[in-house]
């Protein structure tokens, strides 16, 4: 959603790394490199391995084959050949390339998962993912391909594939290039893979963790803007500011829900707008449920981003490798790699979202409709009829929402068999969380035709001004759509608008009036 422009420097310990560090790689242009603790746990880990391939004991991803093939002997000599191998059969997806956000997101957690020191592999394998990144070397990772099974194994392969000089690379442009000439260009050379090394580098939930800890940042700021649209389209409306009191809120204590309120609350205070119709007996003695009932909806999704949140820090700190490489020498299998807290996070994130979008668009409804927006004129064009103002905007909308009711069914319960029944339940996690940013950017749409209907409205109300927070809307959209008054191409308005509820300037502007909004 957002770029960050600032420079910084994320060094990679053994207990992990954070959220900002993520988005400081992903959307930044922050370096990487590798604490010295950490090549130190690589180090040990790798020893154990190396007694195991001395001792030949059978281990799983070491002497044996995968999945299904998992009893099947392979011989010393051949055993880095089967490392290759399976980089090269599992990088089997097809599609659209993935956004380099998400492909560097991805490549660091695999990082941060070989730095734990559980992995078994050698701090080179570390420090050639970490050159990529430091050389924006974007490997070329297609959409479909991943089951969240052993987790992401067939985005993880492609970015793997190109240590190894293989495969391809996004270029410039977004032009697909063989990765060999890439690592040529930035200087770098392939590498050569020892026992275990390659299933350590698909196995995990990196690319599903990637993008639920994206869409986290974008949830957050769009939950924020979403009490700012509806604020701004309940003035407008000539609602009430009443239901928003913070007493009416204690006494159903959900969080969110408190937080939201206060942000409406704030926002609709120092309005002409507003003390219009305060004392009007006349008035509405309940305003509709898309107006009186924003904050529950809107503070139930910020309840189910605490819990998003609370599930990504946890995964942060996880070792999702299989097998993994124990400090005692034993290496176990394990199911860690199993994405059903990601799959059902991003899920239920997706439902938090898609409702956050519906009750908008409902709101936009109601300001276009002469009959329930309180003698705005329809569809908010000062000559309806000859021109229709934003009628076909809300159609848009409705489009979204539909589309958005359609993408809020849950992958995670969507599981299908595979290897030969080893595999025998997926989480589809990665389809989960790609969705989910679907989802956010539908929502990213819908905000914006509610804030273009919203400061029409607020427009249409003058002389009357409206609030610190209405005025500094209104200044914000006055410069891509004007004024109300004959009908105008509206694609380009509605593309700046989402720009406007996407970015921060906007939201600057009204908290330097109305203080910081949680």
């Amino acid at each position: 959603m957002s770029e960050r422009s600032e420079r910084s420097a994320v060094i990679v310990q053994p207990t992990g790394i954070s959220p900002a560090d993520v988005l400081a790689v992903a959307r930044g242009t922050a370096t990487v490199s590798l604490a010295p603790s950490t090549v130190a746990a690589m180090v040990t880990s790798r020893t154990i391995v190396d007694e195991i391939e001395r001792d030949g004991r059978p281990v799983y991803g070491v002497s044996t084959g995968f999945g299904a093939l998992a009893n099947t002997f392979v011989a010393p000599e051949r055993r880095a050949e089967l490392q290759h191998a399976l980089i090269r059969s599992h990088a089997a997806g097809v599609g659209a390339a993935m956004p380099r956000e998400v492909v560097r997101a991805m490549m660091l957690l695999r990082v941060r998962s070989l730095a734990l020191g559980h992995s078994g592999v050698r701090p080179l394998v570390a420090q050639a993912l970490v050159d990529l990144l430091n050389h924006d070397v974007t490997p070329w990772v297609p959409e479909h391909g991943s089951l969240g099974a052993s987790g992401d194994l067939a985005p993880l392969a492609h970015c793997a594939l190109v240590l190894l000089g293989e495969g391809w690379t996004v270029g410039k442009g977004g032009v697909r290039e063989e990765a060999a000439q890439a690592l040529h260009r930035a200087g770098l050379s392939p590498i050569e893979l020892s026992a275990k090394e390659g299933l350590a580098l698909i196995n995990g939930t990196d690319g599903m963790l990637g993008m639920l800890l994206l869409a986290i940042e974008d949830a957050t700021h769009l939950f924020t803007m979403a009490d700012v649209t509806a604020a701004l389209a309940i003035e407008a409306m000539l609602g009430s500011e009443r239901p928003f009191r913070p007493e009416l809120h204690a006494i159903r204590p959900h969080p969110g829900q408190a937080v939201s309120a206060a942000n409406i609350h704030r926002l609709l205070q120092g309005s002409t707008i507003m003390d219009s119709h305060r004392d009007d007996l006349a008035h509405a003695v309940q305003d509709a449920y898309s107006m009186r009932c924003a904050p529950q909806v809107a503070g139930a999704a910020r309840d189910t981003l605490s819990f998003v949140e609370g599930v990504s820090a946890r995964e942060l700190v996880s070792i999702v490798d299989n097998p993994v490489v124990l400090p005692d020498g034993r290496v176990e299998s394990t199911g860690n790699f199993h994405g059903a807290p990601l799959g059902f996070a991003a899920d239920f994130l997706a439902i938090a979202a898609a409702e956050v979008g519906s009750i908008s668009e409902r709101r936009v409804d109601r300001l276009l409709d002469v009959c329930r927006s309180r003698d705005l004129p329809a569809f908010l064009s000062p000559d309806a009829g000859v021109n229709s103002g934003l009628m076909i905007a809300q159609y848009t909308a409705a489009g979204i929402v539909a589309e958005n009711r359609r993408l809020a069914a849950p992958a995670s319960v969507d599981s299908l068999p595979t290897s030969g029944m080893q595999e025998d339940h997926v989480s589809m996690g990665w389809a989960a969380a790609k969705k989910l940013r679907t989802v956010l950017d539908n929502l990213t749409s819908l905000l914006a035709v509610e804030l273009l209907a919203a400061v029409r409205g607020l427009q249409l109300r003058a002389p009357l001004t409206p609030s610190p927070a209405g005025q500094a809307a209104v200044a914000a959209v006055r410069q891509f759509a004007g004024e109300p008054g004959p009908d105008i191409f509206l694609a380009p308005a509605m593309e700046a608008a989402r720009g406007v509820v996407a970015g921060r300037e906007l939201r600057a502007a009204i908290e330097a009036e109305v203080g910081p909004l949680a």
